[in-house]
């Protein structure tokens, strides 16, 4: 029997290493990674690419053959960039996802699952379904750059889904959290950063902002459930989806969680010079539970403590890289 050949974009990435690691062990898959500038990795049943997905010609060396590409390659940062740099998530992204889904379409591949993001979304006390954002609505002036190119690029899903018999998943998932987390302090969301800042303090750490801002946290195991769920039961050609925990909590709250797992007594200092977004978000993940049988498992006080056990486990405190790689 023949096996499912699966290309993982992005694939040295936090979202696409998870990926990899974890649908490497299904025996009925094929798994191909795709890299871009970093070094691959040790991973069984792999097969290694590398390619600038900005060119075509490199798409067209690695798409060949392939039945189900997983769109986990982007351009991304922490809120310091999307204040300072808000164009470094338009150019790139608009680009590749251009490229790549064309060449699904030119290569009848089967399904094409590509991570979308939550901030089109109003800020909101309830819990928000698909439907809830409102293009006719401006979004926050620092997310204009990357919502709208998110938003472009899921409607590039619905247009190939369309005229081709490729079929279209993208997935506005929350933030996601847990192992290869961005866990430098320059490049990483809040919650990779705060885990960080907590396991290298002695007495004390500081949080950017006032903290009243309000997330959807949601484990990486989740979100790879989710995929294997989209792969397996998606019906329809092109289906938008939210993916998430369906609660929000405040940074602070989190911060405070994060410090109480460790064990460690921190004070909590607030920086308010640096920057504060404030929203308040949380998931309705109905359609996902009802079309594809998906809920998240992992709480969120379970998955501090699991990725502040990956953290010590893997993560070496001076470099902040990898111990393999350090």
């Amino acid at each position: 029997m023949s096996k499912t050949k699966v290309l993982i974009c992005g694939a040295t990435g936090f979202v696409g290493r998870n990926m990899v690691e974890q649908l490497s062990r299904h025996a009925n898959l094929e798994v191909h990674a795709v890299r871009f500038n970093r070094p691959e990795y040790k991973c069984a049943n792999v097969i290694w690419h590398q390619a600038d997905l900005r060119n075509p010609a490199d798409i067209e060396r690695v798409i060949k053959g392939v039945d189900i590409i997983i769109q986990a390659a982007a351009t991304t940062s922490g809120a310091k960039d999307i204040v300072s740099r808000p164009y470094i998530h338009v150019t790139d992204n608009a680009v590749m996802n251009s490229y790549l889904f064309r060449a699904a379409f030119e290569h009848k591949v089967k399904h094409v699952l590509f991570f979308s993001c939550t901030v089109m979304y109003p800020t909101s006390d309830k819990l928000l379904k698909e439907t809830d954002f409102d293009a006719n609505q401006p979004l926050h002036p620092r997310y204009f750059g990357v919502g709208n190119t998110k938003i472009y690029i899921e409607k590039m899903c619905e247009f190939f889904a369309g005229i081709s018999d490729t079929k279209f998943t993208a997935i506005r998932h929350s933030n996601i959290y847990g192992p290869h987390d961005k866990f430098d302090l320059e490049r990483s969301h809040f919650f990779g950063a705060t885990i960080t800042k907590v396991m290298t303090a002695k007495d004390k750490i500081s949080v950017w902002g006032t903290g009243e801002e309000e997330r959807d946290l949601l484990h990486a195991d989740d979100l790879v459930d989710f995929v294997e769920r989209a792969i397996e039961k998606q019906k329809d050609k092109y289906r938008l989806y939210n993916c998430g925990l369906g609660k929000a909590y405040s940074v602070k709250d989190v911060v405070n969680m994060i410090v109480k797992t460790s064990g460690k007594d921190l004070k909590i200092e607030h920086d308010l010079s640096q920057p504060t977004i404030k929203t308040s978000l949380a998931l309705d993940c109905s359609l996902a539970e009802k079309e594809l049988g998906w809920k998240p498992k992992i709480d969120l006080d379970d998955g501090i403590k699991t990725t502040i056990d990956w953290w010590k486990e893997n993560i070496d405190p001076e470099t902040l890289k990898l111990k393999q790689a350090a």
